[in-house]
């Protein structure tokens, strides 16, 4: 039988979404072992002086347990 857990993780790029993704990716693959997929549950910007500064994804991340 697999068990598996969900954890969710936030992630900031100032290039895009792609790369607040990917980072966010990398950062959970030093921890968590056995991942398998990750749903990008929201995504939003933060905007400074008119102009987009930086791209924020909430990341919900699943990985299986260890038996």
């Amino acid at each position: 039988m697999t068990v598996a857990r969900v954890t969710e993780i936030s992630a900031t790029s100032t290039s895009s979404f792609d790369d607040a993704v990917r980072q966010g990716i990398e950062r959970a693959a030093k921890t968590l072992r056995g991942m398998t997929s990750a749903w990008v549950k929201d995504s939003n910007v933060d905007i400074e002086n008119d102009k987009v500064k930086s791209y924020r994804v909430n990341l919900a991340v699943t990985f299986v347990l260890d038996d």
